[in-house]
């Protein structure tokens, strides 16, 4: 049985938000592998962690573990999704018993008018309008900023409509016995006007095919089952938090032979402990000694791509930021790369030694000013 998140960030279930996020950031600065170098245990520790946050740092995604552990977390679970189709496929039932109006084939205000104007070629010899695309799905999906800055590859499970494989859509039993329907004669229209112009729409008996049978067991008529696919997605290098991701194909199908719909993959970006991005900038803080600060040096310091020298210059001060050109994030659309902004601080070493102290002592002298002359209310 996995661990409860909770007790990963060492937080109660009545935690505000507030105090997951700092339980969050203390965890991380211990156990981030930048700190514990070839550390596993760490490495393990800090992966738990950043899942944890994950679920419990966004309120969506809290309430869903709250209600359905882990298994809510699924990529692609939906629980108003399948609430609704719940709902659609019983009206669907409750429609045909009760022999009342078709509703599940008119999603949306285009098709209502697709089929009240449908000039199919036949005797008037109109040209059928050309099917609409399915709809479109937009998923949140929440990766580390490190992730977002290199991009990946990753597989999705996603849980959404698709077409009925028992009865391939038709709502019919294949194996049942097909008659001539007797509603449309085997047309699979019913005219709607009548007078010189025949407008005409899908019987709702038959759905347009001309023929009934047994309804099918698997989709109870509907034509549609809630399903699972499995789909391969690339993540842009540089892809910021908000940012759409287009997965061309793969939203919901059209049930009447048009195109499938597209899905969109909306990226969150989780906090990184050491890391911030703004616009296509990053920006660090890196510890310096008193030595390096006064007299200069060379430190070596991450960055996504790799470790990096940066020059201390002489007489730097606590809070001067440097900058490596060319070094922050990818720009989606120039694919120009930003700059990582380095900021200084200095740390004082702790020390009761007397002749360092003495040494600071005489260090006082050497500046010319006083240092909190500007420093008022």
């Amino acid at each position: 049985m996995s661990e409860n998140f909770y007790e990963i960030l060492g937080v109660k279930k009545t935690a505000s938000q507030d105090e997951i996020k700092k339980a969050y950031r203390k965890l991380a600065r211990k156990w981030h592998p930048d700190i514990n170098p070839g550390n596993k245990e760490a490495e393990q520790k800090f992966k738990g962690i950043s899942r944890a946050y994950e679920c419990l740092g966004k309120e969506k995604k809290r309430k869903l573990y709250d209600e359905f552990g882990e298994e809510g977390l699924q990529a692609g679970f939906d629980e108003e999704k399948a609430r609704q189709y719940r709902q659609w496929s019983a009206f669907q039932g409750g429609a045909r018993a009760g022999g009342g109006q078709e509703f599940g084939r008119y999603q949306r205000y285009e098709d209502v008018f697709g089929d009240l104007f449908d000039f199919k070629t036949g005797k008037s010899g109109y040209r059928a309008t050309a099917p609409a695309r399915g709809r479109d799905i937009e998923h949140d999906m929440t990766i580390d900023l490190i992730s977002a800055l290199k991009g990946f590859e990753t597989d999705l499970t996603m849980e959404k409509i698709k077409v009925c494989p028992g009865c391939n859509g038709s709502g019919t039993d294949p194996n049942s016995p097909i008659t001539k329907c007797e509603m449309c004669s085997g047309s699979g229209r019913l005219n709607v006007a009548e007078g010189p112009l025949q407008f005409t729409k899908p019987c709702p008996k038959c759905k347009g095919h001309g023929e009934t049978g047994r309804t099918c067991s698997q989709c109870r008529g509907s034509g549609q089952v809630l399903g699972r696919e499995r789909i391969r997605v690339t993540i842009p290098q540089g892809v910021k938090d908000g940012s759409k991701v287009r997965v061309a194909g793969k939203g919901e199908p059209n049930f009447d032979g048009g195109q499938p719909g597209d899905l969109y993959l909306k990226i969150h970006t989780r906090p990184h402990p050491l890391l911030k991005r703004e616009g296509d900038n990053l920006y660090m803080e890196i510890p310096v000694t008193v030595r390096e600060a006064m007299a200069g040096g060379t430190v070596t310091l991450p960055t996504i791509e790799g470790q990096v020298n940066l020059k201390i210059p002489p007489k730097s001060q606590s809070g001067q930021t440097l900058k490596l050109k060319g070094k922050g994030a990818v720009n989606l659309k120039t694919k120009q790369r930003g700059d990582l902004m380095v900021k200084l601080v200095v740390k004082v070493p702790k020390t009761d030694d007397r002749e360092i102290l003495k040494t600071v002592e005489r260090m006082d002298k050497l500046y010319q000013e006083d240092l909190r002359e500007e420093i008022r209310l």
